[in-house]
């Protein structure tokens, strides 16, 4: 199998070795070139057609967001994978590249430059070699076909649904915020939103939500009371449950699949509370976290959902919960929104 093919950019000659020597130690991936700041990356990729790109979120003359908007006017099979601080100016324009097209996000997690980049290898090289994956089976035209009425397997539906969990990983921010920012400002239910991002990221994704949806959204608060049409994002860091006093409650336990927070957490709990009047939706994402939460909402009654394939960025969670059996729809991204108010409406 031929190896993937990186171009690591980053404004500092040291971010620059570190991140090659990682990749270019790692079977199945080399480097093939690097560049110090987003114009020298545009004028390679005439001569060069990387498979995955490690992009470093803030770099003089051109940042991340410029980069993408010019990589799009390339049109270039290339996925991206930003590098970003975990400063509050960081996490904006990491939204901002994630809605521009960018594959996933790592962050930094002590300044611009760091050594403290090798405890991030693991998670560097995973994710490179999922996007690189990826890249190979669009190229291939790997893309699965569009379920247009989706699959039910559960046509016995509600009539009063009290509340929507949404579960996501790589892909999910985009993903969430089409569905999110299509939904009315009265919906009659909260939202609950499990989405794998670490902490200091979270808050800019909620405060991006919010400016662009009619519904409130907020990164959820501990003890914080449960109102209905308001969206509650979990923090990063942080699993969120839900209990009996209509309250949110926030911990650090062990994470669960190697995340914190976790969907499983999130669903699992609100079965407990909203039993037959609970609505799941599994969105993309790597592993399997969404698929034991997905059979607690089926065994209390509830309603599920799982993303189809045709839309996912990584068909891993949707995949997982559906093959639990316990998926009573299975929809492209575009039609979740309206089957969403359909049930909500009932």
């Amino acid at each position: 199998m031929n190896n993937i093919k990186v171009l690591v950019v980053d404004d500092s000659v040291l971010m620059r070795r570190i991140i090659s020597d990682m990749i270019n130690e790692t079977q199945g991936m080399e480097v093939i070139d690097t560049a110090k700041n987003g114009e020298e990356l545009i004028a390679k990729l005439n001569n060069i057609t990387p498979d995955v790109i490690t992009l470093d979120v803030e770099m003089p003359k051109m940042d991340g967001i410029e980069v993408l908007k010019k990589l799009r006017e390339k049109d270039l099979n290339t996925t991206v994978l930003m590098l970003s601080s975990l400063s509050k100016k960081g996490a904006e324009i990491t939204m901002n590249c994630l809605e521009l097209g960018a594959f996933d996000f790592i962050s930094k997690p002590s300044g611009h430059i760091s050594l403290d980049i090798t405890t991030l290898k693991d998670e560097l090289i995973e994710k490179i070699r999922t996007a690189g994956e990826k890249n190979k089976n669009l190229n291939l035209g790997e893309t699965g076909s569009v379920r247009r009425k989706g699959i039910i397997r559960n046509r016995r539906i509600s009539n009063d649904y009290g509340a929507v969990v949404i579960g996501a990983s790589t892909g999910g921010p985009k993903a969430i915020h089409s569905i999110i920012t299509a939904l009315p400002g009265d919906i009659g239910a909260p939202v609950f939103v499990v989405q794998h991002m670490p902490e200091g990221f979270t808050k800019a994704f909620a405060e991006r939500l919010n400016s662009n949806s009619k519904l409130q959204v907020v990164e959820a608060s501990h003890n914080e009371e449960i109102e209905k049409n308001k969206v509650y994002v979990a923090p990063g860091g942080y699993h969120m449950e839900v209990d009996e006093n209509n309250r949110i409650i926030l911990n650090r336990n062990p994470t669960i699949w190697g995340v914190r927070p976790a969907v499983d957490k999130l669903f699992i709990s609100a079965s407990k509370i909203y039993n037959k009047k609970l609505i799941s939706i599994v969105l993309t994402g790597m592993g399997k976290d969404g698929a034991q939460g997905t059979e607690a909402v089926k065994a209390e009654g509830g309603y599920t959902i799982s993303e189809d394939k045709s839309t996912c960025t990584i068909y891993g969670m949707p995949k997982a919960a559906y093959e639990t059996g316990s998926v009573d729809e299975v929809l492209p991204l575009h039609y979740i929104p309206d089957r969403l108010l359909a049930l909500l409406q009932k």
